[in-house]
């Protein structure tokens, strides 16, 4: 406790106007020569006439711009209102189904709010929703779909910056891989957390606790009343999940890699400080369109170093793999399996926010300091000198103070020596797969049984309670045809429900492998992202019910004790399965869609080479 302290009181950093964000710039442009460091240098402050929307705006004598401001006319805009000054999109995924974003609405309010104070032009557009809870088979079907629309409508529009507004799961890698790809300068609004969930004196953790009174159920030890009773404690307001789940493992991701505002990633929807940071985030993105540091300037290889240095600090989500590796490239960075695995040795574990900590949830962790005062802690570790949309990083985390050792641990005291996904190698994920081992029992970190195999999820789902397949606490469940292609989408089908009669014998964790992902709610011992997957003939088609599989996490090892000559046989005799889609988007995404291990991205999104920007006369 009592490092340093952060600008922003009861907001770490975040909250407050960052210095530079309030200045208003007019329609003659900001004053000064050079604006904040870029990626080469420091960045020189443009010109009204260097605007990129001054091609739709400000070239006179041509047809197409008379048009142009004709019909901004229509829209009830005088040229003075927009002509010279930027243009800042303020992209949203506010939705009325999107429980974790329904709150957008009023935020891109307050980022107008911002943009109009400093002198820019706000435009609000629309974009896809990707709720986790709804969408079906999975959201990460249309992570690269949302991607590909922030792109080209950033690329295809009079944009000069823009304000991007998303936080759950796939909304945030989503729209930052589309800024990325297109280049224009952004600054991204977590949705931020939601309260915490109360019940009979309890504190509830969204998708955490949902997982475990559910088996509770299953046992016998919950009646429907009390589950039903818990159903209204569970979530409580609009934000994404307040444990350190997907949601907050990427909007913190989102925050070291720079491209929000300090401290932002942590301030809960519903607190008033998470209105003043969207208005500052309005602020800032006229700043960045004037000094033109784009994405490209502060998405580097150290930018992120240091954010798998922080996901695996703040025992984040197995899913933050895959989208850190499919934002990397879009970036052109080649970031792989083995540089989390290798950077997962050298950082602990100091966030005790459930499920990887034990105790504490993201308000706690806010008012601990949030991920400034988590990275004052790291310092050795990150490069600090890099630029964000606000400075260097090392200048957001200046003064950040812990405010609470148990939320936020010291290094002499870590909730787990090292970082919290271990990525693991053997004949049955030659391309890797990944266990988030700090919330698995830790009996079984090492351990061998039989598999039992379920060929896709709703047959698991009918038979996973029968006792003619004999499971036993010791046996290994094994999933197949769950991943990109198989999926489709590679939902959230890895954590595996344990039957019923082990349940009621309290066993409340076993091995559990699949070429699904989970969700980062959740906990136990599940080896994940099986590459390559099942449905394209990975080593996982080939395993049968009886087969030992061993698990070790300490040797980094998924092993089935198959030998080579038989899997062999067995190949020669797998079939691919049918084609899942004959038409539509399915057979973009099936033609494609990457593996695990390198993003699950369209690879034609993820190659090198430009597109061409509009020609707008």
């Amino acid at each position: 406790m009592g490092e340093k302290a952060p600008a922003g009181g009861d907001v770490p950093t975040g909250g407050d106007v960052p210095a530079g964000a309030d200045r208003p710039a007019g329609a003659d442009g900001p004053a000064g020569a050079d604006g904040p460091a870029g990626a080469d240098g420091p960045v020189t402050r443009k010109r009204p006439e260097d605007l990129r929307s001054h091609q739709w705006f400000g070239t006179e004598g041509q047809l197409r711009t008379w048009s142009h401001n004709a019909r901004m006319r229509q829209l009830g805009y005088e040229a003075e209102e927009y002509r010279g000054r930027p243009v800042i999109a303020v992209l949203n995924t506010w939705s009325d189904i999107n429980p974790c974003h329904v709150h957008l609405r009023e935020r891109a309010e307050a980022v107008k709010r911002g943009v109009w104070q400093a002198g820019g032009f706000p435009l609000e557009f629309p974009v896809a929703t990707l709720s986790e809870t709804y969408q079906k088979p999975t959201p990460m079907l249309y992570r690269n779909l949302l991607a590909m629309e922030t792109e080209e409508l950033l690329r295809s529009y009079p944009i000069d910056a823009a304000v991007l507004l998303g936080g759950c799961d796939k909304s945030t890698p989503a729209l930052l891989m589309g800024a990325a790809s297109a280049d224009v300068p952004s600054v991204f609004v977590p949705a931020g957390p939601m309260l915490p969930g109360h019940w009979r004196g309890e504190t509830l953790g969204s998708g955490t606790d949902m997982w475990k009174y559910w088996d509770e159920h299953r046992a016998g030890n919950l009646t429907d009343c009390e589950l039903r009773e818990l159903q209204g404690g569970l979530a409580r307001s609009p934000g994404h999940c307040m444990t350190m789940g997907t949601a907050s493992t990427m909007t913190a991701a989102a925050e070291v890699l720079g491209m929000t505002l300090p401290g932002a990633s942590s301030i809960p929807a519903v607190d008033s400080g998470h209105e003043r940071m969207a208005a500052a985030s309005g602020r800032r993105a006229v700043e960045l369109a004037w000094t033109g540091l784009a994405p490209s300037g502060i998405l580097t290889r150290e930018a992120f170093e240091d954010a798998v240095t922080t996901v695996l600090g703040l025992g984040g989500s197995t899913n933050a793999v895959i989208h850190l590796i499919a934002m990397a490239g879009r970036c052109q960075v080649p970031l792989t399996l083995d540089d989390f695995d290798r950077i997962a040795r050298t950082v602990p574990v100091l966030a005790n926010v459930r499920p990887g900590g034990r105790t504490y949830l993201m308000e706690d962790f806010h008012f601990a300091g949030g991920l400034p005062a988590f990275l004052s802690r790291i310092t050795d570790l990150l490069h600090l000198d890099r630029p964000t949309v606000n400075g260097t990083l090392g200048e957001q985390i200046e003064g950040a103070v812990v405010h609470d050792d148990d939320v936020i641990r010291t290094r002499d005291n870590p909730v787990a020596a090292e970082g919290g996904v271990a990525v693991l190698r053997g004949n049955l994920c030659p391309d890797g797969a990944v266990i988030k081992h700090i919330a698995a029992e830790p009996h079984l970190l090492k351990h061998t049984g039989p598999a039992v195999v379920f060929d896709d999820y709703r047959t698991m789902q009918r038979t996973i309670d029968d006792p003619g397949l004999n499971i036993t606490a010791d046996s290994v469940l094994v999933l197949r045809n769950a991943g990109p292609k198989g999926g489709p989408g590679m939902p959230e089908y890895g954590m595996l429900p344990i039957p019923d009669h082990l349940l009621k014998q309290g066993v409340r964790d076993m091995v559990r492998i699949s070429d699904a992902r989970m969700s980062g709610t959740s906990y136990g011992a599940c080896a994940l992202h099986i590459a390559p997957e099942s449905y394209v003939g990975g080593p996982l088609a080939l395993v049968r019910s009886g087969d030992p599989i061993t698990l070790d996490v300490e040797a980094r090892t998924l092993q089935l004790n198959v030998d080579d000559e038989e899997l062999e046989r067995r190949r020669a005799e797998w079939t691919p399965p049918p084609t899942r889609y004959e038409r539509g988007y399915g057979v973009l995404y099936n033609d494609q869609i990457t593996q695990a291990d390198t993003g699950c991205d369209f690879e034609f999104l993820a190659r090198p080479g430009k597109a061409a920007d509009p020609y707008a006369g």
